[in-house]
């Protein structure tokens, strides 16, 4: 990594996502730890759409229960706590004339609400599975040299950036699958910071836009390959950058595959991780030095 000057490892990550893509999407997972959704007194796995309508509800314990349920086991749900609906089909008998039996089944969708164990009290909720982490140094010193950085916290078992805040939410460390995920997760989510209006004001972050418009697929673009650039300089790469490509490949498939939006992701994903790095490369011809060297130029500067 000493030899390898910083716009070399943007290309070399490059040409790695490129090839990936090439051979078609790989499946892409949330890489921090989440059990399937199940109910807490049956340990009965949820089907259907359920797992979705569940897992999105951001709680990290997989265990849900009804109201009734609840109750029957000594709990209460917290006041201002709102439950969530899963959706069931059940047969009902209409009259049918044409049938030997002068009925007939009909199926209906119905639901019922459940509340997540977190939503809960007086119910001892189980331990998740959960890991040692152990912090990577370089990737350590990256995120707290950054300059302007904004609050950082792992206050919920969800990955995102508020800008209204200037917040970073992160799951806590020891909940990802492995120590690389994390930092690539994190990285992901300062290089959105970048966009701040404050820092780069990029548009794709300052415009209001929808879930999946354009302009969101190409900021989750910028995101991960500034992830993916900042994961390089830590010599993490290899071990999340199939991960990366993934999630890459799933929003550059909202832009109809339309691979020029990539280097212009990789345009901006540059000047992110730069900002990042806090080093102006553009005044500051310091390309070809170690990320300790890039550090220590960074924190003289900031004194």
């Amino acid at each position: 990594m000493a030899n390898v000057s910083r716009k070399n490892i943007y290309e070399i990550i490059n040409e790695r996502i490129f090839e990936l893509l090439e051979k078609g999407q790989i499946p892409w997972q949330k890489p921090w730890i989440s059990g399937e959704p199940a109910n807490f007194v049956s340990k009965r796995p949820y089907r259907g759409i359920n797992p979705f309508i569940l897992i999105s509800s951001g709680y990290s314990c997989p265990y849900w229960l009804s109201f009734k349920q609840v109750k029957g086991i000594g709990g209460r749900i917290k006041k201002g706590e709102k439950g969530f609906p899963v959706v069931f089909w059940k047969l009902v008998e209409k009259a049918d004339q044409d049938s030997e039996s002068g009925k007939r089944a009909v199926p209906f969708l119905r639901y019922y609400t459940v509340y997540n164990l977190e939503q809960t009290e007086g119910i001892i909720i189980p331990e998740l599975p959960q890991r040692n982490f152990m912090p990577i140094a370089k990737a350590e010193k990256i995120i707290h040299h950054m300059p302007r950085a904004p609050t950082i916290k792992h206050k919920e078992p969800q990955a995102y950036y508020l800008p209204s805040q200037d917040l970073v939410n992160m799951p806590n460390a020891n909940l990802f699958s492995s120590d690389e995920e994390y930092y690539s997760t994190l990285f992901h989510e300062l290089t959105h910071a970048t966009g701040h209006v404050s820092r780069l004001n990029r548009d794709e972050l300052t415009k209001v836009t929808m879930y999946k418009s354009h302009d969101y697929s190409k900021e989750e673009l910028v995101a991960e390959m500034g992830s993916a650039f900042l994961c390089g300089q830590c010599g993490i790469t290899p071990k999340v950058i199939e991960n990366q490509a993934a999630y890459i490949k799933s929003w550059l498939t909202q832009l109809q595959n339309n691979r020029k939006w990539l280097v212009y992701a990789a345009a901006q994903a540059q000047k992110a991780a730069d900002f990042i790095l806090g080093i102006d490369f553009e005044n500051d011809q310091t390309d070809a030095q170690p990320l300790d060297t890039i550090l220590n130029h960074n924190k003289s500067h900031l004194n």
